[in-house]
C-alpha cells in the first residue's frame, strides 16, 4: 500500500503541480508526514485516503483543461461556482461533487 500511496503522491505532483505542503494543507497533515507518503514509508489514514482518492479523481478530470500549474492555480482560487469557494477547502470538507459539478460544466463549454 505505501508504494501505491507514493505513486499517487507524485502522480498529483506531476499532474496537478502540487506540492508536498499543498497536499499537507489539503489533507490537514504535516509536510514530514507527506514526505513520509511520497517515500513509501507511510500510509494515510483511512479518512485522509479518502481525501486523497477525492483530489485525485478532482486533479485528473482538471487535467483534461489544464497545464499543472493551472490546475493548482484553479484549486487554490476561490471560484464563483463554488459560491466563493476553494476547490481545496470543499476536498477537505468531503465535497468533491460541488468541484466536480463545476468541472463537469467545463465539459459541457458552459463556463471557461
Amino acid at each position: 500500500m505505501s508504494a501505491a500511496v507514493a505513486r499517487l503522491v507524485e502522480d498529483l505532483r506531476t499532474r496537478g503541480g502540487l506540492k508536498g505542503s499543498d497536499l499537507a494543507n489539503i489533507t490537514h497533515v504535516s509536510q514530514a508526514t507527506v514526505s513520509r507518503w511520497a517515500a513509501g514509508k507511510a500510509a494515510p489514514q483511512p479518512k485522509t485516503q479518502l481525501v486523497i482518492s477525492d483530489l485525485r479523481y478532482v486533479v485528473d478530470r482538471l487535467a483534461e483543461f489544464y497545464s499543472p500549474e493551472e490546475t493548482r492555480i484553479w484549486l487554490y482560487a476561490r471560484h464563483p461556482l463554488l459560491d466563493g469557494a476553494r476547490a481545496i477547502d470543499l476536498i477537505h470538507l468531503g465535497d468533491a461533487d460541488r468541484v466536480l459539478a463545476v468541472i463537469d460544466s467545463l465539459s459541457d463549454a458552459t463556463f471557461t
